[in-house]
């Protein structure tokens, strides 16, 4: 999530449910698709005259994750987004491709916007962090120190005319953890659009976006995850157009000293967070919806923030139990 790397495009977020819809109309059918990448599965759900072009149309919008995948993979040495990382440091301008610009380009300016919450350079510091995760141990201050020098989105310099970029700074890591799967997602329904596909679902392993509502229903019905004590359950909502995306550490975190550590990791002081949040964001874009879900996971107060079209929910553990701690909604400016 990035802020907040999930440990790389391979990290999990909180699940998000569909549920339903009730039958469609008569001229369409709904047809089902999955395909893992990005270290989750995704999921197509949509309504097509025939079986013959909702697969069609749903190969079209994996071939698509697979190519964004070759880009954003932090995993992958071989990714586009890991040979520009290998040219951190060395003064080169590198000329990249249209999706890697447009992703450094909006994670540029989600980063600004957040102050550095959420941050796509935190690949040093996630890289650490999922060493300690394995082993069992908080890394030392010299480690977090040294990672955390070559973190930081002001670093990205980005030549708008020539589509070029410069990392400024050695030993620079991209990690799209925090934005990765909504860009897929938003992408993946970009193209079922371009194909006459009107009313989809794309679930990337709980970010999920939508287009229009399916046949005879007033929009998709999703569950939003409660907490796993059950002191704050499950809720549905109904959304079209939008897209929905819920951050937390219910299930990934681990333990030191009796410190709960989250699989979410503040860019800015290069700390796992401590305080347990579940934050759910309904955007307009699952990039907007991804990144934001993982910024205010690290820093609560960005949930008051004007961002257009936006709600937010975060519920926060304290010494008496989960509790809501702020509801936002913010409409057209």
């Amino acid at each position: 999530m990035t802020p907040n790397s999930r440990f790389g495009l391979g990290g999990a977020l909180v699940g998000l449910a569909l549920i339903g819809p009730a039958a469609p109309a008569q001229d369409l059918s709904r047809f089902e698709y999955t395909h893992p990448a990005m270290g989750t599965e995704f999921r197509i759900v949509l309504y097509a005259t025939d079986s013959v072009r909702g697969a069609m149309a749903a190969g079209s919008a994996f071939a698509r994750l697979r190519t964004l995948e070759d880009v954003l993979s932090d995993y992958d040495p071989d990714s586009e987004a890991s040979m520009l990382a290998a040219t951190s440091g060395s003064g080169r301008w590198v000329r990249v491709s249209d999706d890697l610009w447009a992703a450094l380009d909006t994670s540029g300016r989600l980063s600004e916007k957040t102050k550095g919450a959420f941050d796509v350079t935190v690949g040093p510091i996630a890289r650490l962090w999922r060493w300690a995760d394995r082993r069992g141990t908080l890394p030392n201050a010299d480690r977090i120190a040294r990672a955390s020098a070559a973190v930081g989105w002001r670093y990205v310099h980005r030549d708008a005319a020539t589509r070029r970029v410069r990392l400024a700074v050695p030993g620079m890591r991209l990690d799209f953890g925090g934005i990765g799967k909504g860009i897929a997602a938003d992408e993946m329904l970009r193209v079922l659009d371009s194909l006459g596909i009107r009313s989809a679902l794309v679930d990337a392993g709980g970010d999920i976006v939508v287009s229009k509502a399916p046949p005879g229903e007033a929009g998709w019905c999703i569950q939003l995850p409660g907490v796993r004590d059950g002191s704050l359950s499950d809720k549905t909502i109904t959304v079209s157009e939008a897209a929905v995306a819920t951050s937390g550490d219910q299930f990934r975190w681990f333990e030191v000293d009796g410190v709960r550590y989250s699989h979410l990791i503040d860019p800015r002081d290069g700390i796992g967070v401590t305080v347990r949040r579940l934050v759910t964001v309904i955007a307009p874009t699952g990039s907007l919806a991804d990144a934001l879900a993982s910024a205010i996971s690290v820093d609560p107060d960005l949930a008051a923030w004007a961002w257009p079209e936006t709600t937010v929910q975060v519920l926060e553990m304290d010494d008496r139990g989960w509790r809501q701690k702020r509801q936002e909604r913010q409409e057209r400016q």
